[in-house]
């Protein structure tokens, strides 16, 4: 699909890309299956409606907020969720692989010379395992541990120490969430379109791009560098 994934045509002729900030599941590592496999447990142990196989599709065409307003989950609730899943992830990071392509991906887009970050609400220690130590040092820093709905903090952190202009940085994940807090700091927000939410949900947000496979993330990069 290449760049003509942008929903923006205007965008191709916008600045360079000197950051891509990845998120982490849904994007770069493949825990849907295995995030299902849970959400059981997790609905027993905080108390919130369980998800009926049914229902799958129908909440990957919702927002990352209404997925939760139909989960009946306590907003105070959400903190202590994420960090109950960081430590399943860490029990089960033999479960849960890349998505194919990711590994070829890093490793072309550092030889472009374009800086990578990671943002995520996942733990550091489990990105890095889960990803390997080769493709784990392709990424120069690590914003993680971040609430369900904090990642702008951890953009303009990242931003900061890596001294990138918002405009000058991409980011990319696989939610609604993802799109909303990039364009709160003011950064390009790219969907990819094998993670969580469904395609016509992310393509109503007009993000900037829209990456189909890894390879249209690499002509886009290559196209704005």
């Amino acid at each position: 699909m290449g760049t003509t994934g942008m929903t923006d045509p205007a965008a191709s002729a916008g600045g360079r890309v000197r950051l891509v900030i990845f998120d982490f599941d849904g994007t770069l590592s493949d825990s849907g299956d295995w995030f299902l496999s849970v959400v059981d447990d997790l609905a027993r142990t905080f108390r919130f409606r369980t998800v009926q196989p049914d229902q799958v599709e129908m909440l990957r065409r919702r927002s990352s907020r209404e997925v939760i307003e139909f989960l009946g989950i306590s907003k105070w609730k959400l903190p202590f969720i994420a960090w109950y899943v960081r430590r399943l992830v860490g029990r089960n990071v033999g479960q849960i692989e890349l998505f194919p392509g990711t590994p070829n991906l890093l490793e072309q887009l550092k030889t472009t010379g374009v800086k990578l970050a990671l943002v995520t609400s996942n733990s550091e220690d489990n990105a890095r395992r889960i990803l390997g130590p080769e493709n784990a040092a392709r990424i120069e820093y690590y914003a993680c541990g971040s609430s369900l709905f904090g990642k702008a903090p951890k953009f303009r952190k990242t931003l900061k120490k890596l001294r990138v202009a918002p405009n000058e940085a991409l980011a990319i994940g696989d939610e609604t969430r993802d799109v909303d807090a990039a364009r709160e700091v003011g950064m390009r927000a790219g969907s990819v379109l094998w993670g969580y939410a469904a395609e016509d949900l992310l393509a109503a947000l007009k993000p900037d791009a829209l990456f189909r496979e890894p390879q249209d993330i690499l002509d886009y990069v290559a196209a704005h560098r």
